[in-house]
């Protein structure tokens, strides 16, 4: 049933119940109803019939609220994500770009020691391609209509299967219908993150994903048997991809932990339902 048409029933059932209700009482209830009594039902059978119909009314109200609230939310993650892709492109793309330009008329000079200036040159080939690969992640987030869940994640665990050697699994049950879109956009970065980090930092060969409905709502996992990290490190100031990934995670009111246990690193999202 429709907005519109549950507005009219409401402004039309009333006044045809109790239009039905008098001429009832009038003509066959009068007998067996006193005057009184008949009065205090009027309203009683308003105010029932009024509160089923209303009941249908505000469930599709408090829908359409959900809706526009997390478009509202999409919109404005879009409109930010924008916004940083234009300072990573106007700054840190640009520098990078020149900074390559600079190493390749290096490199038509005699330089005595090869294998440093073609590592300088590999690290700063692979700064300049996370740089680019940020914006257009920016710009082009993963989204329900664009990609599965399940693409995404495998897509991302590929790119890292082919410039690494890690190997990756994945044990995932989590409905995609149980992830809002936003829910789906603010994982998938969390996941992406963590996956740079262990590519980057943690020397690893195998990486597993998992996702498990948990007893109040969902719980991802992200495991390496890499080299571990310094909690005190971890914490610092400095790592700012950490604390984005924590920054994150508290905007949409999720648990987020790192840990080391039994030689694996578990990075830790979990969602409880609310009531």
């Amino acid at each position: 049933m429709s907005y519109k048409q549950i507005k009219w029933l409401i402004l039309i059932i009333p006044t045809i119940t109790i239009g039905l209700w008098e001429y009832i009482r009038h003509e066959y209830l009068l007998a067996y109803i006193s005057m009184e009594l008949g009065n205090w039902l009027t309203p009683a059978i308003v105010f029932l019939v009024s509160i089923l119909l209303l009941t249908q009314l505000f469930r599709k109200m408090e829908l359409i609220q959900k809706e526009l609230n997390e478009a509202k939310a999409l919109k404005a993650a879009l409109e930010e994500r924008e916004k940083i892709a234009r300072e990573i492109h106007d700054g840190i793309a640009q520098s990078l770009f020149l900074l390559n330009t600079q190493i390749n008329k290096i490199e038509q000079v005699q330089v005595s020691d090869k294998i440093t200036f073609e590592k300088l040159k590999k690290n700063i080939y692979r700064m300049n391609t996370d740089a680019r690969q940020a914006i257009a992640n920016l710009r082009y987030p993963v989204t329900p209509e664009s990609i599965s869940w399940m693409q995404g994640i495998s897509s991302i665990l590929e790119e890292l299967e082919r410039e690494s050697n890690l190997k990756s699994r994945v044990n995932w049950d989590i409905p995609e219908e149980l992830l809002s879109a936003r829910d789906k956009i603010e994982l998938f970065a969390l996941i992406r993150e963590s996956l740079f980090n262990i590519r980057k930092h943690a020397n690893a060969s195998e990486v597993q994903i998992e996702g498990h409905i948990a007893d109040k709502g969902w719980q991802c996992l992200i495991m390496d048997d890499g080299v571990g990290f310094d909690r005190g490190e971890q914490l610092s100031s400095d790592r700012y991809g950490i604390k984005m990934m924590q920054d994150r995670a508290a905007a949409m009111d999720w648990y987020f932990n790192i840990e080391r246990v039994a030689a694996q690193t578990i990075v830790m999202i979990r969602k409880e339902k609310t009531m």
